[in-house]
């Protein structure tokens, strides 16, 4: 059986437990010594193979002891329960981390993968008046940055071709942020968040 080809693009949110502009973006030690955070992808047109993964979304989010880059992550992730059998087999496959996008980041700096859950997704997507979650598991609401002289929100942006989740991100805040499953539950509402666009591709080995 030959390699199966991949691709997917749409929505991302993001938040953790650092302040504004995550010194993760910039290789420096987490704000509190430890980082709890988590991404939300909303797929709007994707592929697996021969499966289509259009109008999905799922979300990782875990505790780092350290800087991520030091290992020891536990993770979990959340599918949306209204993925048939073949998405949810095609997106196990890519969560193992050796098919390209993101998560063989994720996957080689994890101590412990909880595994995925499946639960309802909710989501309104708009920037950062962006609001999703999956419901039971972790909720987003994002906002901007405010100014801490005038109060009037800013603009901020990060452009990184290197980086790995996405190469322009829209820096905000967390307005909420928290997670609810028992294995991890925690809440970091009023810290980072960022909205930005993903496009992936890659292969999964024969």
């Amino acid at each position: 059986m030959g390699a199966t080809k991949w691709a997917m693009k749409g929505t991302l949110l993001g938040a953790c437990s650092c302040d504004w502009g995550c010194p993760c973006s910039f290789d420096a030690p987490p704000t509190r010594g430890f980082c709890e955070g988590g991404y939300l992808w909303h797929v709007e047109k994707g592929n697996f193979g021969g499966v289509a993964l259009d109008g999905l979304s799922f979300t990782w989010f875990g505790h780092s002891p350290a800087a991520m880059h030091k290992g020891n992550v536990t993770w979990m992730t959340v599918v949306d329960e209204k993925a048939n059998a073949a998405q949810r087999e095609a997106l196990a496959t890519l969560f193992e981390g050796k098919s390209g996008g993101p998560w063989v980041i994720f996957m080689a700096v994890a101590g412990k993968y909880l595994g995925a859950r499946f639960a309802p997704f909710e989501l309104s997507l708009d920037g950062l008046k962006s609001k999703a979650r999956a419901v039971g598991f972790v909720e987003y609401e994002l906002g901007p940055i405010m100014n801490p002289v005038h109060g009037t929100p800013e603009e901020l942006y990060l452009d990184k071709p290197t980086g790995f989740t996405s190469k322009r991100i829209t820096l905000g805040a967390g307005k909420v942020f928290r997670t609810t499953a028992p294995e991890l539950s925690y809440d970091h509402s009023g810290k980072y968040g960022e909205f930005s666009h993903f496009d992936y591709s890659g292969e999964t080995p024969a």
